[in-house]
């Protein structure tokens, strides 16, 4: 069985004091990006695997469309909604606006890839951003 490292950023705490509480590089670039950078990278990253498990993906070689699975762009969906919604207040509007102008595409998306879709209000998150239709 081969054996997993864990990137340094995920090492389990160090007792202060102890000689291997030196920040690490990485740990210190991270802490020189602005928060609302990391949040709109992590809802960009969301918003392309949910896209691609919608199958919005590229054609494969053949020219077929890729496959869509709504189970696993639902959860992506929902998790993006609790990103932008909880973090548009922080981040402001000229941020947030692009965010939940992306996320309102993925929704409709959605609803349209579904065989049954949603009764409005019900869709991937739209308990915390409302119906979209």
């Amino acid at each position: 069985m081969p054996e997993h490292s864990i990137p340094p950023v995920f090492d389990p705490p160090v007792p202060p004091g102890s000689a291997a509480t030196a920040v690490s590089p990485i740990e210190r670039d991270l802490a020189e990006v602005p928060a609302v950078e990391v949040i709109s990278t992590v809802a960009i990253h969301l918003m392309t695997a949910a896209a691609v498990q919608l199958g919005l993906g590229e054609p494969g070689p053949d020219g077929s469309a890729p496959p869509a699975d709504l189970d696993e762009a639902r959860k992506l969906i929902i998790a993006l909604a609790g990103l932008v919604t909880s973090a548009a207040p922080e981040i402001g509007s000229q941020h947030a606006l692009p965010l939940r102008d992306g996320l309102r595409t993925l929704q409709l998306a959605f609803r349209e890839a579904s065989p049954l879709p949603d009764p409005a209000g019900s869709g991937p998150g739209e308990k915390l951003t409302g119906p979209v239709g």
